[in-house]
Order: C-alpha cells, then structure tokens, then sequence
C-alpha cells in the first residue's frame, strides 16, 4: 500500500516481490491501497464531526503560518475529467537573501486533497486547519489566486488572515493589458510589462493604477484593459506587495502550485492514466499521508480501521443466527484495536494427526468372516 502510493500499482508489486520475495498481483496492490485510503478518509470525516460537535481547542500553532488552496485536474474514465482540491498549511520561515532580494520560504509543510465542490471540500478541510493549529497561530496569511471559492474558503476558516493575492496570477492580468496595447510577444510588450511588475513589487499599486485608468480611457473599446483593471482594483487590499514583503510574507503561492504537481498530478495523472470516480479520493488521501510525512503517525489508525471493518463484515454475517444488538455489544471500536497494538506472533500450531475415514472401515465388498493367519513358527 505505501509503495502504491509512490508509484503505479504494477510497478508497486514488482517492487515488493523483489524487496519481500512475495508475488502480489496489480489488482490485489490496487484493492489493498484503496481500500486503506477509503479508511482514512472515514477517519478524517468521524474526526472533522468530531470537532464540529464538540468544538475541542485546537493544538498550538506557530509564529506565522500560510494557508494556500487549489485545483489540479484529474482524468476519469470515459473521457471525463475532475477537479482535486489541495490544501497545504506552512510554516513560514524568516526572510534570506539570494542574490539581490530577500526571499521567504515555508517549511513543514501539509496537505489535504479531495475531488469534492467547494461547499464540500471547505468543511472537510477542517480535520487539516485545526490538526495545525491555524486557530491559535500568532499570525496567519492566505496567498491564493483570485477565485471566488478561495476567499469563501478562507472567510470559513481564517477571516482575520492576511490575504494577499498570488504575485505570478496578478502579473499574468498585466501581461494581457501589455500584450492587448503592444502585442503579443513583442519586446515593447516584455519592456513594459517588466516595468509594470517591478513597480507592482517594489512601489505598490498606487501609480500603476493610475496609469492603467489612463489606458482604459484612451482604449474604452479594450476590453483586455478594463477587464484586467476592474479585477486588481477589486483585490486592491490583497496586492500590497511591498508592505507583505516588509512584514515577512511570501507573495507567491507555490506551495500549492507545487503540491498539485507533486501529491496530485504525480501520481494521478501519469501517461494512460484514467481513474474510477470512486477511486480519486482514497489515492489522494494516501498520497496526503506520504507527502505529510506522516505514516508512521497515521498508518497504526488506519491499520485499526481497516481491522474494525473486517469486525463489522464478520458481525453482519453472523447477525442472522443471533441478536445482532447483543454482537454489537461485543463489537470492538477502532480506538480499542489501537491500544491494543500489533498482534503478537501466534504460538505455532502442532496439526493432528487426521483421523482415517470411516467409509474405508466399511465391509462392503469384503469377507465379513476372514480365516486368521496360520502362527507361526
């Protein structure tokens, strides 16, 4: 199950007969991984009910923390494609130079993945918000891109977070003015978009709006300029780049750019890949527990779950020959398999000699009286 994680179920199995010396076909790796990330995935609901029932106090968080969220595409059966949606939590680190400018990088990073809407995915994520402590955080900054869904997702979560538009997205609605004014792929349009963007990171956004309401009245038949110029004055508050910068934030949200590429994309969407709808979440939740580094932590809880599901199947079978609330009674909960703890090795067991079949005891065919044997001598 956790080499399937890494890499594609046959590859999986070849590796483990080569490491193990244990034949596992594809199928069986297939059903075994999918079946251990459905588990989790029952975890984490139970858990995400848990804490909206009983509103326990979240763990400590640390001194600043970053909070980016989005979409990566995966291919479906039949031709069909759907969105996964990641969130990664990190640690944000204090500023370091390269080269000429100081740069801020996010550590300890986690991930939560799910194919669900928006609505969904949003209050599911809350298992991930508060196991980091995002409540308690001193400071907390969101860096996505513009969409809609995001801001909603962060108004649920962390309404008092710092939230600052993704520096690469809002420089992509400058290169459309540039290349609508100047061409597409000129140098006046590299010149002056370079320009433009310095000047975005380094002074603010003050005269570059200025300048781009200019543009939007020499051009009112340019629906590049006043399109691209309605959507960063919309985000005016999120696009303060020297200000964040000064205060130790990132300005890019390549943590979860990253993240589709390495927990998603990787593995789901590899050449000839098409994935069952039913199978996109068990896989994503698995890679989320290999890429958090946490399957140590994580892997004896799904373990006791997939051993409490064996327990219900045996249980429902055997309900008809006796009253199911009395088995019930005696049916273990995942938290009691995981303090019990591994099995211990059984004892070996000595078999028993069989015993001989009693139709080959039967006379039938043979003398009933046979003469005894001659003694002797």
């Amino acid at each position: 199950m956790r080499l399937s994680g890494w890499v594609p179920f046959e590859k999986a199995s070849q590796l483990f007969e080569d490491f193990m010396g244990i034949v596992v076909s594809k199928s069986m790796s297939q059903r075994y991984t999918e079946q251990a990330g459905a588990a989790y995935i029952v975890l984490q609901t139970e858990e995400v009910e848990r804490i909206e029932r009983e509103a326990p106090l979240a763990p400590a968080g640390a001194e600043k923390m970053q909070v980016s969220i989005d979409g990566a595409m995966v291919p479906l059966r039949h031709g069909k494609w759907a969105e996964a949606k990641t969130l990664v939590v990190g640690e944000v680190q204090e500023p370091v130079k390269e080269g000429d400018e100081y740069v801020v990088h996010t550590r300890n990073l986690s991930y939560f993945s799910r194919k669900e809407t928006a609505q969904v995915f949003e209050r599911l994520a809350l298992v991930e918000i508060q196991r980091r402590g995002i409540e308690n955080a001193h400071q907390v900054a969101g860096v996505n891109d513009g969409a809609e869904w995001e801001q909603s997702f962060m108004d649920y979560h962390c309404p008092n977070a710092r939230r600052i538009l993704d520096f690469p997205h809002a420089a992509g609605h400058i290169s459309l003015i540039g290349e609508c004014l100047y061409g597409e792929g000129t140098p006046e349009t590299q010149q002056w978009v370079s320009e433009r963007l310095h000047q975005l990171k380094h002074a603010g956004p003050a005269e570059l709006l200025v300048e781009l309401r200019s543009l939007q009245n020499e051009h009112p038949e340019q629906t590049a300029v006043s399109g691209n110029l309605a959507y960063l004055e919309k985000r005016l508050s999120q696009i303060q780049y020297p200000q964040f910068q000064a205060e130790g934030w990132p300005i890019g949200s390549g943590i979860v750019e990253s993240g589709n590429k390495v927990v998603v994309e990787a593995r789901l969407k590899g050449s000839g890949m098409h994935w069952a709808d039913k199978n996109v979440n068990p896989m994503l939740a698995i890679r989320n527990i290999l890429y958090s580094d946490r399957w140590k932590e994580d892997w004896p809880k799904v373990a006791a779950q997939l051993r409490h599901q064996a327990y219900q199947r045996r249980f429902d079978r055997h309900a008809s020959r006796s009253s199911k609330a009395t088995l019930m009674q005696s049916l273990p909960t995942v938290a009691d398999i995981v303090q019990e703890g591994p099995l211990e090795p059984e004892s070996p067991v000595i078999p028993k000699k069989p015993k001989v079949n009693p139709w080959r005891l039967f006379k039938y065919g043979r003398a009933l009286y046979q003469r005894p044997d001659p003694p002797k001598n």
